[in-house]
């Protein structure tokens, strides 16, 4: 019967301080004293002589080969006695028996683990530690990386299994966050790491802050910044903690930024309002400090006003506008007989004089109504 890692199996280190006997299951520790071509013997000390060979061999064949004579080896028993009076040894199930005591040792101790991503399903990402197979949950991503998967939940299943396999081939920092090895389950976190560093520091943090620093990266989302935690005293400037946050796209201007490299560059020093501090993320935002240009919109339009506008995007929505104060409004494709009209008719670029048929300040929209023959 096999010995779970979870029962706490100790690895005879000297088998000489041990006169029983031994059982299917325990884990020995012995030397290398013979390598056939298909078969490994090993000295067991008082224990006698181990065998692995057959089965056990072909299992552990990647291993074996890597081993020469007078090599110490960890090895589970199978059998106590074979016809041939050897102990019959498997070092491919003590070597994954050992892994998951290790899972455990690694999870006590918070240590940080390095995977490489293998694949992917729709919850998350696939990958193994030491043959051990593992699963890394989209839950479990740090914010940088669950900040990008959570524009893709707004699509379908095709769409956000496509962002996964951007993982592939990447190595992760992460942690054990689950390890049962009856039920050979292991779940991993990154998120948890990154908690760990960035928790103490949060609380130095709150929304309204205005915080200055640095771009460090630029995704089709948005940009992540990071910037210096407050220090208690001068003595710890010279050993400054950093944070990162993210600024989404919709919080850069007021008006509707499609391309977020033509608004900020990587290295690009800004100031930046933290607008929100959920689950050790924090979110920021550019436009809170700049004026709101949709407060003086009801009081300088009103609907029935005519108004020209440049057209800078066409999708299945309608055409989007950019209006004279610096705002986006949109016409929609209900405006059009068709789609087809409605991109021959507007076309990117180009300027037209519209309606306003629909106006709220407060929602941030404008509808517009074409005024083309």
């Amino acid at each position: 019967m096999e010995i779970d890692a979870s029962d706490n199996v100790d690895v005879l280190k000297n088998q000489d301080d041990f006169l029983k006997p031994a059982k299917i299951g325990d884990i020995l520790k012995g030397t290398i004293i013979g390598i056939g071509r298909s078969s490994v013997f090993v000295d067991l000390g008082i224990l006698g002589t181990g065998i692995i060979y057959g089965k056990e061999f072909y299992e552990s064949k990647t291993e074996l080969e890597d081993l020469i004579k007078g090599d110490s080896v960890s090895s589970k028993v199978v059998a106590i006695e074979n016809e041939d009076g050897y102990v019959e040894l498997s070092l491919s199930k003590a070597s994954k028996e050992l892994v998951w005591k290790e899972l455990v040792e690694k999870k006590e101790s918070k240590e940080d683990i390095k995977v490489k991503i293998l694949g992917v399903n729709k919850g998350g990402l696939l990958t193994k530690y030491k043959g051990v197979p593992a699963f890394l949950p989209a839950s479990q991503l740090s914010s940088s990386h669950s900040f990008q998967l959570s524009i893709s939940r707004a699509h379908d299943q095709s769409e956000i299994l496509k962002e996964f396999q951007k993982f592939i081939g990447q190595e992760i920092e992460v942690k054990v966050f689950e390890v049962i090895p009856k039920d050979k389950k292991l779940i991993l976190s990154e998120k948890a790491k990154e908690i760990e560093n960035i928790g103490e520091f949060l609380v130095k943090f709150k929304q309204g802050d205005i915080i200055e620093g640095t771009i460090s990266k630029i995704v089709a989302f948005g940009a992540f910044i990071r910037f210096p935690v407050p220090q208690e005293n001068k003595e710890d400037e010279e050993d400054l903690k950093m944070i990162e946050g993210l600024i989404h796209i919709s919080e850069f201007d007021w008006q509707v930024v499609e391309d977020p490299n033509k608004f900020l560059k990587v290295n690009q020093k800004i100031k930046a309002q933290i607008i929100k501090i959920e689950d050790s993320r924090i979110f920021l935002s550019l436009k809170s400090l700049k004026k709101n240009v949709w407060e003086d919109v009801e009081k300088k339009y009103k609907i029935g006003d005519k108004i020209k506008g440049k057209v800078v995007k066409v999708n299945a929505f309608g055409a989007f506008i950019l209006l004279p104060i610096e705002i986006q409004g949109l016409c929609h494709i209900s405006e059009f007989e068709t789609k087809k009209e409605m991109t021959e008719k507007m076309e990117i670029g180009k300027t037209y004089e519209f309606e306003i048929i629909a106006l709220s300040a407060k929602d941030y929209k404008i509808g517009l109504h074409p005024l083309i023959k």
